[in-house]
């Protein structure tokens, strides 16, 4: 893939009007490059990996996206990073910096892997993704997951898609 592209995301196919179904075709498997990425930047508090007020930082953050017309369909992602048991980072891919809103580039690349189940099994995608990168002969440096959808839209879709990025 070209740096900074990510595979497609049809934005289309929503019948919660909350989030899109998320379709797993060209999201697994990946070898993705970022050079300086633009995202903004979010922390939300945790409680040994339980999310505490992640609705709130999310909405926050997608109403501010959306007022600065900063969001792009055809690259759509909010990356997720637990640094501790009681934090969490997320970011949000943008096109713009956002007022009022930490920004953050990154810049690396990033192996790809779907899975699908429930939000408690990130323990063990964590793993795989470290075995996924120790085959193709990489060391990790990081883990983010980009969560498909929320719980209410993975029980109306009736499947939980999460994409693990490995940071290599």
């Amino acid at each position: 893939m070209k740096v900074n592209e990510l595979p497609f995301y049809d934005m289309s196919d929503n019948t919660t009007n909350c989030c899109p179904r998320f379709k797993p075709e060209g999201w697994d498997g990946q070898e993705l490059h970022f050079q300086h990425k633009r995202f903004v930047k979010a922390e939300s508090r945790s409680m040994l990996h339980f999310p505490l007020n992640l609705g709130r930082v999310f909405d926050r953050v997608q109403r501010k996206i959306t007022a600065a017309d900063a969001w792009n369909p055809e690259d759509y992602v909010v990356l997720s990073h637990d640094p501790s048991p009681w934090k969490s980072e997320h970011y949000f891919a943008v096109d713009q910096d956002i007022e009022g809103e930490q920004m953050a580039e990154l810049s690396g690349t990033f192996l790809s892997k779907v899975f699908e189940g429930p939000f408690q099994d990130a323990g063990k995608w964590s793993r795989e993704l470290v075995m996924l990168a120790h085959n193709a002969g990489k060391e990790i440096k990081r883990v983010y997951f980009f969560y498909t959808t929320c719980p209410k839209c993975a029980k109306a879709y009736g499947k939980n898609y999460v994409v693990g990025f490995a940071e290599v």
